[in-house]
């Protein structure tokens, strides 16, 4: 018989214990995390070498765009001397790189946020703690949170999880998601499906609110 250890990983999880699809809910919105300059600089210590990102990600926030729904971007700020970071920033040096004034801390532009999309301050991994995030959903009437950005293994799971704790359906958009390497970039996506969120393609996305 098999055990955990021997069955192959879609099999230990493919039983019906985990993995249920949570639907799209009534009204989405997109939420873009973190599309900072210091994930795409080659010189930033927090680069991911991940350029291809970029252009998913725009494709996924145009089509949002163009269907009128609620966009919202996250970005990270900190004082000079990291102490609004607090155990996290002490955890991380390489998030010296979102310090007040830091260009690294700058939006790529191809993602910038329009004048009329909110824009979410925050200093830990997800958008939705110490922020007014899910608030400003709620008031919208959001019941489904599209998820994009930078990284799979930290913000953008941590968001996610977040969601799914607020009462939100989260869906990640994997491609547009990108990582520091390929195997936690995967690693979460994978788990993120099989417990916290549904994880789809853009195509999928277009696909089920045509």
């Amino acid at each position: 018989m098999e055990t955990p250890d021997t069955q192959s990983l879609h099999a230990n999880y493919g039983r019906g214990a985990f993995g249920a699809g949570l639907g799209l809910g009534t009204r989405q919105a997109l939420l873009m995390v973190d599309f900072a300059q210091a994930y795409f600089v080659p010189e930033s210590p927090l680069f991911a070498n991940s350029p291809e990102v970029v252009g998913r990600a725009a494709a996924l926030l145009a089509w949002a765009r163009g269907r009128g729904m609620l966009v919202c971007h996250t970005r990270v700020e900190y004082r000079a001397d990291g102490l609004d970071g607090g155990v996290f920033f002490r955890k991380i040096p390489a998030l010296k790189a979102f310090c007040a004034g830091n260009p690294l801390a700058d939006y790529v532009p191809a993602l910038a946020p329009q004048a009329e999309e909110p824009v979410v301050t925050k200093q830990y991994a997800s958008a939705f703690f110490g922020t007014s995030l899910a608030s400003l959903l709620r008031a919208q009437g959001v019941d489904c949170v599209l998820i994009a950005g930078m990284s799979t293994s930290g913000c953008v799971r941590a968001s996610a999880v977040d969601a799914i704790q607020n009462g939100f359906i989260p869906v990640v958009v994997g491609e547009a998601c990108g990582d520091r390497h390929p195997a936690p970039h995967e690693a979460n996506l994978f788990d993120l499906n099989v417990k916290y969120a549904d994880v789809v393609s853009l195509a999928q996305l277009q696909s089920a609110l045509a």
